[in-house]
């Protein structure tokens, strides 16, 4: 499995359990994500495990990402959080670490946030929205 595959996969697991519970739309985003990106079941099995059973965060690298693997990931973050239909503070400061730590000001969670679904059928002009991102790259 490619290592920027099994970060973003550890990444969306780690935000589906900061509320203390990996409920099923987020369960089935993660796993639609892995199995598009040619991650087996087996495989994403073994990486919510090791999320869930960690003590503390997995640390996750976020070197070496494309800008269009950075855009993924926060957008798949935000819609994660927004997937249950409930966002809880701890969502969103997880996200905005993560935007900070992929290179992001952490003001693109927000600003994103109002045109991310959480209903992954609803699609967004995801070009439009990586442009808008751009504008919070830290240089």
């Amino acid at each position: 499995m490619e290592e920027n595959i099994k970060n973003h996969l550890k990444a969306l697991i780690q935000l589906s359990v900061v509320d203390r519970s990996f409920d099923e739309p987020e369960k089935s985003y993660v796993y639609t994500i892995g199995k598009a990106n040619r991650v087996t079941e087996n495989e994403i099995n073994e990486l919510v495990s090791e999320v869930i059973n960690a003590k503390d965060a997995v640390e996750i690298n976020y070197e070496g990402l494309r800008s269009d693997e950075r855009f993924a990931f926060l957008y798949d973050i935000i819609q994660l959080m927004k997937i249950d239909g409930e966002v809880f503070l701890s969502e969103i400061r997880y996200c905005e670490e993560l935007a900070q730590k992929i290179g992001y000001d952490k003001k693109v969670v927000k600003k994103m946030s109002s045109r991310v679904y959480g209903d992954p059928s609803i699609t967004t002009n995801r070009d439009a929205l990586m442009k808008m991102a751009d504008k919070y790259l830290k240089k």
